[in-house]
């Protein structure tokens, strides 16, 4: 007798994997970051440039399509590769990129309002804005808590291993100090106004003061052990993160201050806004001048395409929106030419990163695994005591 073996029913079978997500890790999400910030930092470009705030609300549109797109794919990641998406948690070269989930989520609500509400409406953008500024911050505080725990319980480092990418998930509070004050209008006055904003203002000190504990191990490093690996070398551009940030946070609460806070509370983050904002963007603008030297010189020895060239663009997005804070405030010149020229770099850099990210998916070549070095060592990624 010969028995047919009955295929597995619907209800039964197993789920297939999802080969193309499996390398897929959280660095992805910079996409979001980058292609969110053309748009939210061009809108407030001086003065008027005909079409410019449609295309920047393309750019959040596709900001937000990427970002819906990109959620299901590391859903799939984790519900498919779990033993993958744990290695990148043990990982102390991947598990600091979980503070882009969190950015990426903020940097799209904030856009919502600032450009979004052109072609959704009001009325959805706070709703969108509140979903995911809400979402963002409790995934950036988590990030900014659990990954330096993982890197002092479970990872392997030393000190020669300091870099730049340590301070993604310290910088996520510092986002959503940053864009969190873009809600404050939209509450009833009184008690809801101002707990929103002074608790933007303890994510704001949370992040700075982390940040300055991490970023002289991160030049010391760059000091004493050397140029960081080519491929780590765009990374130099996320210190400018926090700074560009940070001059962007004092900004905001400089303007929602007044009628939520009583005086000398209001008039003190109008002052604050400047003398903080004016010296750390002076120390961002030197750390661009070192980084892009180092990024020159690495380009010259045969630094190629990787997902790292995304630093390019959301750190230096922070920095236009920080130079338009202080335009406004101090109502300097210099600080309106100062924000053009920063958003023309910040363009060119999200066209080349955005056309060989296309390119690369296309191919496969970014989404395939990693490829060792023939006789290279496998590296270790978790302490084993």
């Amino acid at each position: 007798m010969v028995t047919v073996a009955q295929p597995h029913s619907p209800t039964t079978a197993p789920a297939r994997p999802v080969p193309a997500v499996r390398h897929l890790g959280p660095n992805w999400y910079s996409c979001v970051m980058g292609t969110a910030i053309v748009g939210s930092a061009g809108v407030a470009l001086p003065g008027h440039i005909p079409g410019l705030r449609p295309v920047c609300t393309a750019f959040w549109a596709l900001s937000l399509v990427l970002l819906a797109a990109l959620l299901v794919a590391r859903s799939l990641h984790w519900y498919h590769h779990r033993d993958q998406a744990r290695t990148h948690l043990l990982d102390p070269a991947a598990a600091p990129f979980y503070g882009c989930l969190a950015m990426a989520l903020l940097a799209v609500g904030g856009g919502a309002l600032t450009v979004g509400r052109d072609w959704i409406g009001t009325s959805a953008a706070v709703a969108l804005d509140t979903v995911l500024f809400t979402s963002g911050t409790v995934v950036g505080l988590a990030a900014a808590v659990v990954v330096p725990y993982l890197m002092a319980v479970r990872h392997r480092l030393e000190p020669g291993q300091a870099g730049p990418v340590w301070l993604l998930p310290l910088v996520a509070p510092m986002v959503s100090a940053a864009v969190g004050p873009l809600l404050v209008p939209h509450l009833p006055p009184g008690q809801p106004r101002a707990t929103l904003l002074l608790a933007c203002v303890a994510l704001f000190g949370m992040s700075l003061l982390a940040t300055l504990v991490t970023l002289p191990l991160i030049f010391g490093r760059l000091l004493t052990g050397g140029p960081l690996p080519l491929a780590l070398t765009p990374t130099l551009f996320l210190v400018l993160g926090p700074l560009g940030q940070s001059t962007t946070a004092v900004g905001q609460f400089a303007e929602v201050a007044p009628g939520v806070l009583r005086d000398p509370y209001a008039t003190g983050f109008e002052v604050f806004g400047v003398l903080y904002g004016v010296p750390v963007l002076g120390f961002a603008l030197m750390w661009l001048a070192l980084a892009a030297a180092h990024v020159v010189r690495a380009r010259r020895e045969g630094m190629g395409f990787s997902m790292t060239w995304w630093s390019f663009t959301f750190p230096v997005g922070t920095c236009v929106t920080g130079s338009e804070a202080l335009a406004r405030h101090t109502g300097l010149a210099a600080y309106d030419a100062l924000t053009v020229v920063l958003y023309g770099v910040l363009v060119v850099a999200w066209a080349v990163a955005a056309v060989h990210t296309a390119r690369g998916v296309v191919s496969g070549a970014l989404l395939a695994g990693p490829r060792p070095a023939p006789g290279a060592p496998r590296p270790g990624t978790a302490r084993t005591t």
